[in-house]
């Protein structure tokens, strides 16, 4: 027979749910959620479950008759999205997408794009900025740090036109113009 619990023992019982008990993450996932500067777990798991139904199409794809014209245009297609996105370096061999990881998805998020970019020191300082509404992509203001950068994009992230931080730098520069400001 099982004594009955104390009074703080239940209340210790109530905040803890043994039924749903979350499971213990690997080290990998820790370490890309550290590196990265990743907010919510729930990223890192949106990547690595985009990133295994990518390697499953790609497993698909190769396994059809290398002469049939289905496969050239479906590889071809995902190759060109692929790069495009910027998660491969290359858009000309099927084999490039078998090393696709949660990981090549953090690099095109747009706090590691500023700092690839000189426009900030690191990850947490971008991803401050970024919330705070000082950066845009093309001509929108973007505060979500989990904004994926195509290549196409990629050169158009800047400052907003009325952030201080534009400002600072444009005084730094000695390139302020009143009339702009």
């Amino acid at each position: 027979m099982v004594r009955k619990l104390k009074f703080h023992e239940q209340k210790l019982l109530k905040k803890v749910d043994f039924f749903n008990w979350k499971e213990t993450h690997s080290q990998q996932e820790s370490k890309i959620i550290r590196k990265y500067h990743l907010q919510k777990r729930e990223d890192y798991t949106t990547y690595n479950l985009l990133s295994r139904k990518v390697r499953e199409v790609a497993q698909k794809i190769a396994e059809i008759d290398p002469k049939h014209p289905f496969r050239t245009e479906m590889s071809g297609l995902m190759l060109e999205k692929l790069y495009v996105m910027g998660v491969i370096a290359t858009k000309w061999d099927l084999e490039n997408v078998n090393n696709i990881s949660a990981s090549a998805f953090c690099r095109r998020r747009l706090p590691v794009v500023m700092v690839r970019n000189k426009m900030s020191e690191n990850l947490k300082h971008a991803t401050t900025m970024i919330e705070h509404g000082h950066v845009r992509v093309g001509v929108e203001v973007v505060k979500d740090p989990a904004f994926l950068v195509p290549r196409t994009l990629e050169d158009f992230v800047t400052w907003v036109d009325g952030s201080a931080i534009r400002r600072h730098l444009l005084e730094y520069n000695d390139m302020r113009d009143d009339f702009e400001l």
